[in-house]
């Protein structure tokens, strides 16, 4: 018997929520991001030796309309920006840490997550061979491992932020600034 799948990747399609381009407005290191995309792509550009150049650069793909136009900024590497030296090391903890955000920040995302039950959960596309399984399934499909692994964590109310009291003290602190703004 062969275990069921879900396959996704468009956010328009069905299961696209489980796409990190689907919007889902999260709070992440002490700031909202429209998508996860947006989030990720961030932070590339975010670490202790983020330079002028970096900071400005990872701002200007948080406050970017589109999750398309996010990612195509967090590709680019003209310009005075540097990736982060450590973004090999640390890209698939920051993914599943923004991904974990996505799932328990949003009531209605955690739900549908959790009704996946135990379903192998698969970016299918050919256009990435790393987040996805490339199409024809040779990909690492980490996307779809991160989100079962938080679909894990929530069942079994394990904290996947490396640092969550930061996380939660910043979240007070921007939902009070939003508040004197009103």
């Amino acid at each position: 018997m062969s275990q069921k799948t879900i396959k996704f990747y468009r956010q328009n399609d069905p299961y696209g929520y489980f796409s990190n381009f689907a919007k889902s407005r999260i709070f992440y290191k002490g700031k909202y991001y429209t998508t996860s995309e947006h989030a990720f792509q961030a932070h590339k550009f975010l670490w202790s030796g983020s330079t002028k150049f970096d900071l400005e650069y990872a701002e200007k793909i948080r406050l970017v309309k589109g999750p398309g136009q996010s990612a195509r900024l967090g590709r680019a590497r003209k310009g005075p920006q540097k990736l982060r030296a450590d973004w090999e090391e640390v890209k698939y903890n920051i993914m599943r840490e923004i991904v974990y955000c996505k799932f328990t920040q949003n009531e209605e995302m955690k739900k549908k997550l959790l009704a996946t039950g135990n379903t192998h959960l698969i970016e299918h596309t050919f256009n990435d061979r790393i987040w996805a399984d490339g199409g024809d399934g040779s990909g690492k499909n980490w996307l779809g491992l991160i989100l079962m692994e938080v679909r894990k964590a929530i069942r079994e109310d394990v904290n996947l932020l490396k640092n969550e009291n930061e996380n939660e003290n910043e979240n007070e602190n921007e939902n009070e600034k939003e508040k004197e703004k009103n």
